[in-house]
């Protein structure tokens, strides 16, 4: 690895390390066991920023996070309560459920796995990197 330039010697600062680093024991956490969080930007990446009552394709701007069992029914802010939806749907439907609206879902929500979690974080990915997750997603994921 190599830093920055050293201003009074003029010499490029390197750390050399071995490409193989072998670790004790075993990891305390099992990755495949946290759920991911779930923010707006991942919602609508997981649903296609399609809303699921119209099944239209919107801007990320021009759609909102819905909640199945509405906030005030106590229905949370997670993965498997909420929709992506364009904002005529979501007032339309409002603080009902799909059936009181008479609105049935289009697609079902669910929480992504870890790899698609990593490709829905929205980062710069390498390409073959890209390809190395997209390898690892279940058969039946949307990101295919």
């Amino acid at each position: 690895m190599r830093g920055g330039f050293n201003v009074a010697r003029g010499v490029q600062s390197q750390i050399e390390i071995s490409p193989i680093i072998a670790l004790k024991g075993c990891a305390k956490v099992n990755l495949f066991d946290n759920v991911p969080s779930c923010t707006r930007r991942k919602l609508f990446a997981r649903d296609r920023n399609v809303c699921a009552y119209c099944g239209q394709r919107f801007r990320e701007q021009d759609l909102t996070c819905e909640h199945i069992i509405p906030e005030s029914r106590g229905g949370e802010f997670s993965f498997m309560n909420l929709v992506s939806a364009c904002k005529l749907c979501n007032s339309v439907k409002s603080a009902r459920t799909p059936e009181e609206a008479g609105m049935p879902l289009i697609y079902l929500p669910y929480v992504p796995s870890l790899w698609e979690d990593f490709l829905l974080e929205g980062r710069n990915i390498r390409a073959d990197v890209h390809i190395w997750l997209a390898s690892r997603l279940p058969k039946d994921s949307r990101l295919n």
